[in-house]
């Protein structure tokens, strides 16, 4: 595989667990393709490291959004949100 479709790929997979963790949450999330697409791959990155350091083998998609749904709860707490409400939108500049 090359290192462009390796790249592709995991933004995809990214992608699919970030918007998978901001659906796990109730309320809108002012969030980008973009934030969405490193929320996920940030979850799965450390579903990844944790699981590999715990059991030597690759977490799955379950965990990978479940990570990816802590950050973006955090991401809401930053915000002023809580559980069920996302809080203000980002400064527009």
């Amino acid at each position: 595989m090359s290192f462009i479709t390796y790249v592709i790929v995991i933004a995809l997979v990214g992608l699919v667990v970030g918007a998978l963790a901001r659906l796990a949450l109730p309320g809108k999330d002012p969030m980008t393709l973009g934030q969405t697409m490193l929320i996920g791959i940030a979850g799965s990155l450390v579903a990844g490291l944790i699981t590999y350091a715990l059991w030597d083998k690759g977490p799955g998609i379950v965990l990978a959004v479940l990570f990816a749904t802590v950050i973006v709860y955090f991401v809401r707490r930053s915000r002023g949100g809580g559980l069920s409400s996302p809080g203000r939108p980002p400064l527009d500049r």
